[in-house]
Formats: structure tokens, sequence, C-alpha cells
């Protein structure tokens, strides 16, 4: 198979590459650009650990090919924290202790940006609902919601102050 020239954005760099046309996103961002950040569970789109954002939508890494992310802005866990630090959503996950292992914890998080953009005052049953899909051996779940609920009004704020 002959490789193909993909152009892409990643956690707001640009990268030019060739790919092997079968090559999926997850793979591309660890083996390629050396971000392991995002985690490979089953390779089946069931657990979620894959989870990144394509053009600010969740999306299952071990399923989308990287040539399908051409032209697109990815970003990475590694992408959500700033130069200034973790991003509220980060910190929440800090302070209610919404991780232990930690292998579901990409997945997580790049799910949940993507929810508190699309619904800034979520319910509990909504983030609970949304993260069905992402599955975790260690927490609980109760950890990830209080973090959620309360990064929720602290992401609502620092949008309204960048707009």
């Amino acid at each position: 198979m002959s490789a193909v020239s993909i152009r892409v954005t990643v956690n707001g760099t640009p990268y030019e590459r060739q790919v092997e046309p079968r090559t999926h996103l997850a793979d591309f961002l660890r083996h390629d650009l050396g971000l392991t950040g995002t985690h490979l569970g089953c390779e089946h789109g069931v657990c979620g650990a894959c989870s990144l954002l394509v053009d600010g939508r969740a999306v299952r890494g071990c399923l989308m090919l990287a040539v399908q992310a051409d032209g697109a802005e990815v970003v990475t866990v590694e992408g959500l924290a700033s130069a200034a630090g973790l991003s509220p959503l980060q910190e929440a996950f800090r302070e209610f202790h919404a991780l232990q292992c930690g292998f579901c914890t990409p997945g997580m998080l790049t799910t949940l940006v993507q929810l508190l953009e699309d619904h800034p005052e979520p319910t509990e049953a909504m983030l609970r609902e949304e993260l069905s899909g992402n599955l975790c051996r260690c927490t609980g779940y109760a950890g990830i919601i209080r973090a959620a609920l309360k990064a929720a009004p602290l992401m609502k704020a620092q949008k309204e102050t960048a707009a």
C-alpha cells in the first residue's frame, strides 16, 4: 500500500506526514507524533479510551483513519492544558479524585469537553448518558460526574470571557 500525504493540526501544531491509508488516527498520534495520551483499549470503539476531539467533536481514534483527519484540527488530552496550567475540567478531576488508574481519563476528558461546550449547564443525567460510552473500571463515575458539574460553570465563564 502506498503512503498518502496528510496535513493535520494537532494541539495547535501543524503537521504534514505520509501515512498508510489503513493507519488509525490513534495509532498515528501515538506512533508517528509521539502523543501517547490517547489510549487504546478495545480497538472496536466500545470503551472510549481513545476518544479525542476532531474539529471540536469527540471521536473514537481507533475507528477513524488518519487520512480522514486530513485538514482537521485535532485535540488530544495533551492539548487540553495550557501554558498557564491545567484546564478547569482537569483541575476538577484532580480535586474530586475522578481518576484512579488513569487509563480511561483522556477519553473521559475529551468526551466531556465536547459535551460541556455543547451543553454548558449539564444535568447529572445528561452527563451519565454521555459518559455511558466511556468505560471506567476503577472510579464508579461519581467523582467524574462531580468534577464535570464543578467545571461546567468555570468553562462557560472562560468561554464568555474569551468571546
